[in-house]
C-alpha cells in the first residue's frame, strides 16, 4: 500500500490517497480525520502515531505506508 498527501488550497483541505501496489487508488480522504479510514485497512497504531505519521508526510511524494 502506498501513500500520498496533496496539499489543498484555500478552502479545500489536504487530503490523504492510499494506492495499492498496481498505482490503482484505493482511498482518498481529508488528512485531518486519517485514524477510522486507515484502521479500515488494518492499521493497528496508535492514534497519535497515525496523527502525527500523516502530519510528517511530505505533500506530493508518493512513499510506501509504514505504519503497522
Amino acid at each position: 500500500m502506498y501513500i500520498i498527501k496533496i496539499k489543498g488550497k484555500a478552502k479545500i483541505p489536504d487530503y490523504i490517497q492510499l494506492r495499492n501496489k498496481d498505482m490503482i487508488l484505493v482511498d482518498y480522504f481529508r488528512a485531518d480525520r486519517p485514524i477510522d479510514k486507515l484502521r479500515n485497512y488494518g492499521i493497528k497504531s496508535q492514534e497519535d502515531e497515525i496523527i502525527s505519521y500523516v502530519k510528517n508526510l511530505e505533500f506530493g511524494k508518493l512513499q510506501k505506508l509504514v505504519l503497522s
